[in-house]
């Protein structure tokens, strides 16, 4: 094999010398360097001894360690991926409608939007809710609203994913006192929650409580779901938001991969054992332009984790090491400037997903940038999906790119490149100790910067807005109005509810909660439950919490 290689580079360094040279003399490339937007340098071409592979050790087979190469043996050949549109928006009855009709048309999971008043834990008929409630998803302050929510929808028959993170315990326990409601035992539902709260510190901003009691909130779902909703993932550790505040692919990675250990490490701490919760631990990434980076970053990640979990936390099952995750094509690349051309971008990135082997995938829509998506935009950005599934041929196939050299580059330098970031993590204490150091923030900050400022140069075109500009007057497109007296019909069903209840019942379930919060070990998640079901509120229970661990400061970093 060596001889072979040898043959290789010199066969390459003549073709070289006496093909590309002379062709490029008398076409000039178009920059001086190539490389990735995480900085990665392109060469015109990668041959085997650029790329050096160990293949039973770093690729493998579909399904089995190191995963490199699919999370499933034979991933789409079975089935497809889970086609999960995000939606929700204004009231309950409105957002079921949208599933229904998403459902109706061939949707196989749901993914719920929550409004900004209940990611933060206040009800909508708080003072701090005016003006917001039901405007970026839909409005949930109690179990009545859960239960609206899913009206004529049975939950043993279809998986749910949540975009919840500070008080994602509490709406987990609405949405299995709904299942209970319906005769479905908790342990019969199936669906995650995001639950990801260090990345909020990181990049979102959606916290609640300082870090210490959200990582206890979150080991405790950890310990319920593998006690009585096995089939449930009780986190899903989010590089899409990472990416969306500006993020390289390679940064995406690591630190989501860090944030990923540093939850490992909290419930091991807890008394869990790795292989109990490990095997339900699911990602959630962001597929972005670079069409082959992305692909290969899907890929090295899988590889990642199953190595961090095997050599780090000495994982016995294979299960623990399987890496798993839903994918969100990107809202931070949809422009607001000719937005029929977001239609071209959603399809290259689902496809970059669907290569890298893609568990679930949300396809934006193409008139996100400019307001909520109509069911019009939607549902092309659902037939996206069912396109590529049922007329590309991409799906046929396990792991199709594998073996490409480029491919195979871009994947063990990503690799490389992230295990670099996730050393320096480790150096300063790990991934909770980073955040409160600013470092993680800073790094997203500077690559957003870095690329802004290609953008400006005119480095980076972006289709539409800083070349193949138009004069488009007034957007003729539809746009989805919502009417301004949600609010109020939201503050009068809790009035409505407030007042048929049992008092008594929520003031000793918020005195248990109270209670147990102030005990360390004490666990919280059968509280909240039977809270919600004696119809506490989720600004009731989220308020006696803030009572007693305070709320989290951000750190400004500059």
């Amino acid at each position: 094999m060596a001889h072979k290689h040898d043959e290789i580079r010199n066969e390459k360094e003549i073709w070289r010398e006496t093909v590309y040279e002379n062709a490029t003399s008398r076409f000039p490339e178009r920059k001086t360097a190539f490389e990735t937007p995480s900085g990665i340098p392109l060469r015109a071409i990668e041959t085997p001894p650029d790329v050096p592979i160990d293949y039973l050790t770093d690729l493998g087979f579909p399904g089995d360690y190191p995963f490199t190469r699919g999370a499933q043996p034979t991933m789409y050949r079975a089935r497809f991926w889970t086609m999960r549109q995000y939606a929700g928006y204004a009231s309950a009855e409105e957002s079921n409608a949208r599933y229904r009709y998403l459902l109706e048309r061939g949707q196989t999971g749901l993914s719920v939007a929550f409004d900004l008043p209940t990611q933060l834990g206040y009800d909508a008929d708080d003072d701090l809710s005016a003006g917001e409630v039901g405007r970026v998803g839909v409005a949930i302050s109690s179990v009545d609203d859960m239960r609206r929510l899913f009206w004529k929808i049975p939950l043993d028959q279809v998986s749910t994913s949540m975009t919840i993170n500070a008080p994602a315990a509490i709406l987990w326990a609405m949405y299995i006192a709904v299942g209970k409601s319906q005769g479905v035992a908790p342990g019969d539902l199936r669906g995650t929650i995001q639950n990801d709260i260090l990345k909020e510190y990181v990049a979102r901003g959606t916290y609640i409580f300082p870090p210490r009691p959200s990582m206890r909130l979150v080991t405790d779902t950890f310990r319920y779901a593998a006690a009585e909703v096995p089939k449930w993932n009780p986190i899903s550790v989010s590089g899409y938001h990472i990416r969306e505040a500006g993020s390289s692919a390679v940064q995406e990675v690591a630190f989501t991969l860090a944030n990923g250990i540093a939850y490992v490490h909290a419930a091991m701490d807890a008394g869990l054992d790795v292989d109990a919760f490990a095997p339900r631990i699911s990602f959630f990434f962001n597929a972005h332009n670079n069409f082959l980076e992305e692909i290969a970053k899907f890929r090295a990640a899988r590889r990642m984790w199953a190595r961090i979990m095997r050599e780090r936390f000495s994982a016995q099952e294979i299960e623990s090491c399987r890496l798993r995750f839903h994918t969100q094509t990107a809202g931070s690349a949809l422009t607001a400037q000719q937005p029929m051309n977001n239609v071209v971008r959603v399809a290259l990135q689902a496809l970059a997903a669907i290569l890298g082997g893609t568990q679930s995938l949300h396809t934006n829509s193409m008139d996100e940038a400019l307001w909520l998506p109509t069911e019009e935009s939607v549902r092309l950005a659902l037939r996206t999906q069912q396109i590529i599934a049922h007329e590309s041929g991409v799906a046929d196939v396990v792991d199709p790119l594998a073996g490409a050299y480029h491919i195979e580059y871009l994947t063990n330098e990503i690799e490389q490149r992230a295990n670099e970031y996730i050393s320096r993590i480790d150096e300063l204490g790990g991934a909770s100790a980073a955040i409160e150091q600013g470092y993680m923030q800073a790094e997203i900050a500077d690559a957003a910067y870095q690329a802004q400022t290609a953008l400006e140069r005119g480095d980076q075109i972006i289709v539409g807005v800083n070349d193949f500009r138009e004069d488009e007057g007034e957007l003729e497109i539809e746009q989805l109005k919502m009417d301004p007296a949600i609010g109020a019909q939201q503050r009068e069903r809790l009035a409505q509810l407030r007042a048929r209840r049992d008092t008594s019942r929520v003031s000793e379930m918020l005195e248990r909660i109270e209670q147990a919060a102030r005990t360390p070990a004490a666990p919280l998640m059968p509280l909240f439950v039977a809270a919600v079901e004696a119809e506490c509120t989720l600004g009731e229970i989220c308020g006696v919490l803030r009572d007693i661990w305070g709320e989290y400061q951000s750190r400004v970093v500059i």
